[in-house]
């Protein structure tokens, strides 16, 4: 009975934590376009900008390749959501942004990405390019050194929704119920 408990309440944590970051950037960024101008390379090396978030609804990721959970379950969910979605969705562009730039080469996002989707697109750049282009999304990364002489990374572990005009359209929590994501992407798509 009190793990019923325990769990409910960690569930509606979840839920108002969600609401809260949704409300707030919807109140900061309504009507505009979302973040800042940026040139970056993909996991191809081709110039990529600000500007592939245009055009289309774009859902847009900020993770690292030597993440051992978050980044690959999101990864896998939303290339998930995304073939759920079928044709409805075929409009979304995924973007997997990484926020460690030193370790995270073209060559290695390729990997990365493509062992996961063929829907998800990997940028990567020179190291202060990078952390421009976070800072110019509001997305928290730091580096946390590990015992081992290594590090690990903290950062930002919610998909950001962008409309057709790279207006802020809400965020997929890490750990979100899925129908509800998929709710929020069907949305998204104009469905």
């Amino acid at each position: 009975m009190m793990r019923t408990i325990l769990v409910g309440i960690l569930v509606l944590m979840a839920a108002g934590v969600g609401y809260l970051t949704w409300d707030w950037y919807s109140r900061q960024f309504s009507g505009e376009a979302y973040g800042s101008e940026f040139a970056l390379v993909d996991h191809t090396g081709e110039e990529i900008t600000r500007d592939a978030f245009m055009g289309h609804p774009t859902a847009v990721f900020f993770g690292f390749t030597h993440c051992p959970e978050i980044c690959p379950t999101t990864l896998f969910e939303l290339d998930g959501w995304l073939k759920q979605l079928g044709s409805e969705g075929e409009d979304v562009r995924a973007y997997f942004v990484t926020v460690d730039p030193e370790r995270d080469t073209p060559e290695v996002l390729d990997s990365y990405v493509s062992n996961v989707s063929d829907r998800i697109t990997g940028i990567t750049g020179g190291k202060e390019e990078v952390e421009a282009m976070l800072k110019g999304y509001n997305i928290y990364w730091k580096k946390v050194p590990l015992d081992d002489g290594g590090y690990t990374m903290d950062h930002t572990a919610s998909v950001i929704l962008l409309g057709p005009d790279g207006s802020f359209f809400g965020t997929i929590a890490y750990g979100e119920n899925p129908d509800t994501a998929l709710s929020k992407l069907k949305r998204l798509a104009g469905g």
